[in-house]
């Protein structure tokens, strides 16, 4: 029996190089409503819900979040990355990678903890129109990574079974989502995470980046 292998892909420092720019975009935000967050700690959360980012702020800084506080933030944090897209640039190898994968007639699908307010802007630069491509964003689903909903999302809509489905993400986030829903994980240094942080969550594989997985695609990819 064949097993036909589809991709579900982050977005954010996966496809597009935009971890940092995001960063930025936080410690604005923050900054704004008076939360003292070293950069640093800011890149460890980014690629986990909204609801999961609030509560490690809350042990971190010990500081109260109402839900209008949170709403300030991720208006501000939305406000600031469009500042900041200018500067955003698809990872190397990301369109090419797309583009052999439907050559092959292997689907493939995004799906981002980021709402397409942002996500749009992403998308665009990959030449990505969510209208013909199946796309997930956090304002779809009910919980956002680590928990697997976004891939679940995105595999039911292209049609495919997860556990025959390759995660591709850059954060130990999209590692524990694909183990929770039985995928297989592979890694992207590309955002940030070290090797053996990914592996230890869960990546079977890991590249440095889209060029670097195109180029090996045999390894994980059943053939056409």
């Amino acid at each position: 029996m064949r097993i036909e292998t589809s991709f579900l892909f982050d977005l954010d420092g996966t496809l597009v190089d935009s971890v940092y720019q995001h960063v930025l975009a936080w410690k604005e935000a923050l900054d704004a409503e008076g939360i003292d967050l070293s950069v640093w700690r800011i890149h460890r959360k980014i690629g986990m819900s909204g609801g999961l980012f609030v509560n490690q702020l809350l042990r971190e800084t010990h500081d109260e979040f109402t839900a209008d506080r949170v709403e300030r933030l991720r208006q501000a944090h939305a406000a600031a990355y469009q500042r900041l897209h200018a500067q955003v640039r698809p990872l190397p190898g990301a369109i090419e990678l797309l583009k052999a994968l439907t050559r092959a007639n292997i689907r493939w699908a995004i799906a981002t903890s980021g709402r397409m307010e942002t996500a749009a802007l992403n998308l665009e630069s990959l030449g990505v129109d969510p209208g013909t491509t199946v796309v997930v964003t956090r304002d779809q689903v009910k919980h956002a990574k680590p928990d697997p909903d976004l891939f679940i999302a995105a595999a039911e809509r292209l049609g495919v079974s997860i556990e025959t489905a390759v995660v591709v993400g850059d954060s130990v986030w999209d590692m524990l989502a694909a183990r929770r829903c039985r995928a297989l994980g592979v890694g992207l240094l590309s955002g940030g995470y070290g090797t053996e942080e990914l592996e230890k969550a869960g990546a079977l594989r890991v590249y440095e980046d889209p060029a670097d997985l195109l180029a090996h695609l045999d390894e994980v990819a059943a053939r056409p």
